[in-house]
């Protein structure tokens, strides 16, 4: 099977298709992947095809700013910003720059199938044109129906460009989509189309061991590592407290900015959270999907500190489900965090619902499981 792989050139939106790609390459299927770069590699990595499509995210932010004469969403409500971003920034300005390329790398191919991700609109679109089945790779939460709606209207004219009207949500839930996210966590449910669901973190590789305190882990992800005055208000609340914090700023952040650091904190550029999770008692984190999953794979509280992108609406469903709190930028101060880190260490409600989600998450089918389910259907369809 020849599979044509789309999907915006960033970290969190790349790294989430790489379990199923490596899954079908182990199985024989030829992956090629298009999109405006391969970030750090990862898709070079795992022995898949690249190529080029579109210019990125850095270029599309440069477009919508000269639009909108400022920074964009400045001043946007948090609960605003998929309404606003999705729409805007990747249905609109994404799409268009990307829809050329990725078709000109299937007509090359002949995919047998478009795999593409949430944000990857030039996916549907590209599958309808051609004649090939289109499937939906959520690498988070889905967004809401609204959000969806919004980008089929701004999508609805490069369709009919193309001679085609859309099928609604901008193609994204035509034919197969692949769930990510425990039914417990996510409120919204796939409208139209077959349902795939796949482990969206990968199994804990050790049993639990915490230490003579409980450790708490701190990471703001590859985007938000920069962010040194968040990293300093969870460090200065926990200060005192009778626990382990392991910090980690990521492979460009310089660990020497955090300094000095209380004795109960150590602070790293990398941890693999493979080593590092099974010791954890509890996660402080930005809310990114990725980290999101792997904590709750490992039946952990979190506390979330969104900074932009989806992480809001990570965090509030983490609150939603009981599995973690939510301190948004305006809350944030170190008794803040201090608080928070002591709920959900101390009321057992947390970890009982984070183990509960691990249970489901284990439940759920590996990415070679849901290969071979996907090429059955590709040959049916």
């Amino acid at each position: 099977m020849k599979v044509l792989v789309t999907c915006v050139p960033a970290a969190g939106h790349v790294r989430p298709l790489l379990p199923l790609a490596e899954a079908l390459l182990a199985q024989g299927d030829h992956v090629v992947f298009a999109a405006g770069e391969d970030p750090d590699g990862a898709v070079a990595g795992i022995g898949a095809e690249f190529a080029p499509a579109g210019h990125g995210e850095m270029e599309w932010f440069e477009v919508f700013r000269s639009r909108v004469r400022g920074f964009p969403g400045d001043g946007l409500a948090p609960e605003r910003i998929p309404y606003y971003f999705v729409p805007r920034l990747f249905a609109d300005i994404a799409t268009v720059d990307m829809i050329d390329d990725v078709l000109e790398v299937g007509k090359a191919l002949q995919p047998d199938v478009v795999l593409f991700e949430t944000y990857a609109f030039a996916g549907p679109l590209a599958a309808a044109l051609l004649g090939v089945p289109a499937v939906h790779h959520l690498i988070g939460l889905m967004l809401p129906p609204a959000v969806m709606e919004l980008a089929d209207d701004v999508l609805s004219p490069l369709w009919r460009s193309f001679g085609r009207d859309t099928p609604g949500y901008g193609g994204a839930y035509g034919d197969t989509t692949i769930e990510v996210a425990p039914h417990a966590l996510d409120p919204f449910r796939v409208p139209t189309g077959d349902v795939l669901a796949l482990r969206p973190a990968p199994l804990p590789l050790e049993d639990s061991r915490p230490g003579h305190a409980p450790l708490v882990y701190l990471t703001m992800g590859t985007f938000f590592g920069g962010n040194v005055d968040v990293f300093r208000a969870v460090i200065d609340g926990l200060a005192a407290e009778n626990l382990e914090v392991v910090v980690t700023v990521g492979a460009g952040g310089d660990p020497a900015a955090l300094s000095p650091v209380p004795a109960n904190t150590t602070v790293e550029r990398f941890v693999p959270q493979a080593q590092l999770l099974p010791r954890c008692s509890a996660v402080v984190h930005h809310g990114g999907a990725g980290t999101m999953f792997g904590a709750l794979a490992h039946g952990l509280p979190q506390v979330v500190i969104p900074q932009g992108a989806d992480n809001f609406t990570n965090g509030q469903a983490l609150a939603d489900a009981s599995v973690g709190t939510i301190v948004t930028p305006k809350e944030l101060s170190p008794d803040r965090v201090r608080h928070d880190v002591r709920r959900v260490l101390g009321e057992s409600s947390f970890a009982e619902a984070a183990r509960g989600m691990a249970a489901d998450i284990s439940a759920m089918p590996a990415a070679d499981v849901v290969a071979a389910a996907l090429r059955q259907r590709v040959a049916g369809a």
